[in-house]
Order: structure tokens, then C-alpha cells, then sequence
């Protein structure tokens, strides 16, 4: 019997080494990758809840208070207190980046739209972990951003070793980066459907067939693994909301430009903060590790007369949605709202900006919602429908996510008509807001950091494509003569070996030439190396075949 048992173990075990070894060298069956989103769903669901619970458990040590009683709180606790907690969170934060980040920054939901795009679906690991940690940290200790976006990070890192170790394409590695994603999302809101089209609308920016399906399965996973932990419960609190329907629609679209602007004037206050607190720390010769700490001692002189911009801010967003402010209090509420964010992201303490700007909607619905009804109460509903439409418009409008966020608001409520005065206030902030930033905060980040991401494959392609790689050798049958390279050298026509199409293809356009040298740059006044050229026809090839790819992927 034991000699049986233990031939029927040694096959099992060679089975599954076999197993694993043709997952890794010929990548999942259907059904196989199916299974494997479905177990990412369930970890990137666990992974949701045990940072949010992980947030509650640090606020708790510190303030004594989770997120939704720390606003109240705030106001019994000494001065001191409230001061040092966001100086002592911010230093610690300033730490952890300044030596697990190459840059002092956190990454966040763009870098994973970026490692989707141009990454091979995969995020980086050491930066990654830092950053969720920071964000952490941020978010317990006074930070004012949200959790959504570190969350959605996180699950993308672990996706990125779950591809790494089944040495997936970047096809594969995409759509399990998109399950992971989901799952995270769906696991926060307990809104499978908007996970899912999150997944889709935001990090991969296209709907194809092939991924629908493992990432529907794993936005669900996800959103039945934190119903299991937390019950049915949902982040916010929603009162019943009538609509005076076709009479009321036209507010609704005053409302949704009105949230636009406010969504504009948030993400543009956050990019001058972060600049503004480049050129402090260039001036001041500030170490990077110092910056989060000034930060967190800005947020807390601020706390101390404004307490509900300390943490997620779940709280104020709740009473706002319940209609528990004057008009002149949410209004000044959502300004210093603004500035309490923009001093968080440009102090580098990390955290995501989903919390923020449903913070921001709410309380802008709520003030727009309160002078309608003053002005016109005959015909229209309960100014807390307004916050509810205020707090969709105003993340789609941040998030460029216009579908998933008005599912998200549809999922939470249930109720079709609040769904439907959503869904005018949400198209229209999006449509402004994308005139006037780059189609999103996200894309709005990756822009800045030089990659074109928001213009589409088109021109992201060209950045991951070096000239290295598709170069010529010197010397080789079909390259240049050394004459002609060493010619267009002197008219500083040249590529060093990391550069890319991008810097390539204008240099075809300006010179005229078909083929451009690539050279190593040897420094302290030496000549450079030639070692070889890259040819106009290789790279009009290379980046032709990288757009079937592409078009192949978003329409399979």
C-alpha cells in the first residue's frame, strides 16, 4: 500500500512539474489562463482588503479613529498631535522612497497604464512595493489622497511576477495585469462590472474580446472575496433620490460642466504643486527624504481648522451625499479640499486621487444641488442626488473613466433614474476636462514624463523601438559605408545606441537621408564610435509591423 501511494505521489509530482514546465515555455491553454485569472481575482481581492484593513488598523493606532469617524475625532485631539502624526507619516514616507525609488516618487495608477502601453504588461517590483507601503503609511498618518489608486498598483505588481514566472508575452502579461486590476477595483467598491470595464476603459484602453472574459472572471472573484470578508456592505451611505426627470435633466448638464472645471482646476492645482515643490527643493538644496515630512506639517497646520482633508476623507464624502452641509461649507470644504491634495502629491507622499476627486464631486454636486432646489423647488429632486452626480462627474472627469465610473455610481445606488442623471453630468465633465488636460490626470502624468501615451500607439510605439536593435552592424554586406556615416555625423545627424524611433524618425524627415549612424558617445571631448546605422526602411518596417500587432491585439 505505502509503495502504490508512493508511486501515485511521484507521478502527480511529475505531472505538475511537466504542467508547469509547459505553461512556462509554451504559455496557458484558454482554459488554463482562465483558471489563472480566476486565482488572481481572489488574490488581488485579498490583497484590497488587507490594505484597506491595514490603513484602519494604523489609523486606529494613531488617531484611535478608522476613516469614518477620524473627521469627528480630530477636534478632541491636542494640537500636537494632529500636527506630528502627518510630520512623523511624511518622513517615514520620505525614507522608504528616498531608498527603494530610483526618483523619490510613488508609483501609481499612470505607471501601470504605462506598463501596460510600452512595459510588456509587467510594473516595476522594488519601486512598486515601496510605493504601496508609502501609501500606506500616507494614507494612516494624514495624507490627503486615496487608496483606490495605490491598490490598483499593487495588484499590477503582482500580476507582473505571476507573467515573469510563466515567462508570458506581452498579450498575456496585458490581459492578467487587466484581471488584476479588476479584481482590486471590484474588490474596493463591491462593483464587479465597473471593475472589469475599469480594467479595460483605463489600463488597457481597448475592449477586445479575448480579455473580456478572464477579466470579468476575476473582477468577480474579486468582489465575492470581499463580500465573503467585509458582507454586503458598500463604501458609502445612499439616501433615496427622486428626480423631477425630464424637467431636471438641463441641471444636471449645467452640473456636469460646472464639475469638469472643478475636476480641471484640482488636476492643474496638483501638476503646479508638483513643480512648485521641484524648484523649492532645487532652491533649497532640500534632500528628497526631507520633502514628504515639510508636507505632512503644511497638512497638519491645515487639519487643525479644516480636520476632514486628513486620510481618505470617506467621511465627509458620506455627509455630503446625505446633504449634511450648508452651501457655503461645502464649498469651502472643496477648496481646501484642492489644496490639501495638491500638497500631498507635490510633497511626494503617495496615495491615489480616485478618494479625492469623489471628495471633490460630492461636495461641488451638493453646493450646485442646493442653490437649484433654492432656486427652483417646485421642480426639482433632493440636492443629495446632485452630490451623487457631482461626486461620478467629477472622478470620471479625473479618471478619463466615463463608463466605469457612472457603473460604479449605477452599482452602488441600483436605481436607474439616479443612473440616468449621472450619466449627463458625467459625458459632459469628460468632455470638457479632456479639452483641457490631456484626456486624464493619468495620461496627463505620463505626458509629462515625456511618453505620448494619450495620442495613442501611434506614437507610444516609437519609444519602444531602439535604434540598437534594429540597426545595422558596421561593416555588415547591406549597411552604410563608414563615409557616408562619418558625413552625416558631422552634420549631427546621429543616434547614440538607447535611442529609440522617436528621436529617429525626425531625423529621416529633416535630412533626407536613408539611413542614420548609431554611435557610442565616448565623453571627455573623445570622437564618438560608429557602430553601425540604422536604416529608414528597417525602421518604417519594424514600426509597421508594432501597429498590426497592436491593431491585431484591440480587435481580436
Amino acid at each position: 500500500m505505502r509503495d502504490t501511494l508512493k508511486q501515485n505521489y511521484a507521478e502527480l509530482r511529475s505531472l505538475c512539474v511537466a504542467g508547469v514546465r509547459k505553461v512556462r515555455e509554451d504559455g496557458p491553454n484558454k482554459l488554463l489562463f482562465w483558471i489563472i485569472a480566476l486565482l488572481i481575482g481572489v488574490a488581488a481581492g485579498i490583497a484590497a482588503i488587507l490594505f484597506r484593513d491595514g490603513i484602519a488598523l494604523l489609523q486606529e493606532t494613531f488617531y484611535g479613529a478608522t476613516d469614518r469617524e477620524l473627521h469627528s475625532l480630530l477636534a478632541t485631539l491636542p494640537w500636537y498631535w494632529v500636527v506630528g502624526i502627518p510630520i512623523i507619516g511624511g518622513l517615514t514616507v520620505g525614507f522608504i522612497l528616498h531608498f527603494f525609488t530610483p526618483d523619490g516618487r510613488a508609483r501609481s495608477v499612470a505607471h501601470v497604464i504605462e506598463g501596460a502601453a510600452i512595459g510588456n504588461g509587467r510594473v516595476e517590483r522594488k519601486a512598486g512595493w515601496a510605493s504601496a507601503l508609502a501609501s500606506m503609511i500616507t494614507l494612516s498618518t494624514g495624507g490627503s489622497s486615496g487608496r483606490e489608486g495605490p491598490v490598483v498598483h499593487l495588484a499590477a505588481l503582482m500580476s507582473s511576477y505571476v507573467s515573469d514566472w510563466m515567462r508570458a508575452n506581452a498579450i498575456t502579461a496585458r490581459d492578467l495585469m487587466g484581471c488584476a486590476v479588476a479584481a482590486a477595483v471590484s474588490a474596493s467598491f463591491n462593483a464587479p462590472i465597473a471593475g472589469a470595464l475599469f480594467a479595460l476603459e483605463v489600463v488597457l484602453r481597448h475592449f477586445a474580446i479575448h480579455a473580456f472574459a478572464p477579466i470579468v472572471v476575476a473582477s468577480v472573484m474579486g468582489t465575492v472575496v470581499s463580500r465573503l470578508w467585509s458582507g454586503e456592505a458598500t463604501e458609502f451611505i445612499l439616501p433615496a433620490h427622486t428626480l423631477a426627470f425630464y424637467i431636471e435633466i438641463p441641471a444636471f448638464m449645467i452640473l456636469g460642466l460646472v464639475c469638469g472645471l472643478a475636476a480641471v482646476v484640482m488636476m492643474k492645482a496638483i501638476f503646479w504643486a508638483e513643480d512648485a515643490g521641484d524648484a523649492v527643493q532645487t532652491r533649497l538644496r532640500m534632500p528628497n527624504w526631507l520633502r514628504p515630512a515639510l508636507a505632512g506639517a503644511i497638512l497638519g497646520a491645515i487639519a487643525l481648522a479644516f480636520p476632514h482633508i486628513i486620510g481618505v476623507g470617506y467621511e465627509t464624502t458620506n455627509r455630503a451625499l446625505t446633504g449634511g452641509f450648508l452651501m457655503w461649507e461645502a464649498v469651502v470644504f472643496a477648496i481646501i479640499k484642492i489644496f490639501a491634495v495638491a500638497i500631498t502629491f507635490g510633497g511626494r507622499m503617495g496615495g491615489g486621487v480616485f478618494s479625492p476627486s469623489l471628495m471633490l464631486g460630492a461636495l461641488t454636486g451638493l453646493a450646485f444641488g442646493l442653490v437649484a432646489t433654492n432656486i427652483f423647488p417646485e421642480v426639482s429632486g433632493s440636492e443629495a442626488l446632485y452630490a451623487l452626480a457631482g461626486m461620478g462627474a467629477v472622478a470620471a472627469a479625473v479618471l478619463g473613466a466615463p463608463i466605469s465610473t457612472t457603473l460604479i455610481v449605477f452599482e452602488l445606488t441600483g436605481d436607474w433614474q439616479a443612473g440616468i442623471a449621472v450619466m449627463v453630468s458625467v459625458s459632459l465633465a469628460t468632455a470638457l476636462s479632456a479639452r483641457l488636460v490631456d484626456r486624464s490626470f493619468f495620461l496627463t502624468q505620463i505626458e509629462r514624463r515625456g511618453v505620448h501615451v494619450a495620442a495613442g500607439p501611434q506614437e507610444y510605439l516609437l519609444c519602444t523601438m531602439r535604434a540598437m536593435d534594429l540597426m545595422r552592424h558596421r561593416g555588415a554586406e547591406n549597411g552604410a559605408s563608414d563615409t557616408q556615416c562619418w558625413d552625416m555625423v558631422e552634420q549631427g545627424a546621429f543616434l547614440t545606441r538607447n535611442a529609440t524611433l522617436e528621436t529617429a524618425m525626425p531625423l529621416f524627415d529633416r535630412f533626407g537621408a536613408n539611413s542614420i549612424p548609431v554611435v557610442e558617445e565616448n565623453g571627455d571631448g573623445e570622437a564618438p564610435t560608429l557602430i553601425g546605422a540604422l536604416f529608414h526602411v528597417d525602421a518604417l518596417k519594424a514600426y509597421n509591423r508594432a501597429l498590426a500587432e497592436t491593431a491585431r491585439e484591440e480587435h481580436s
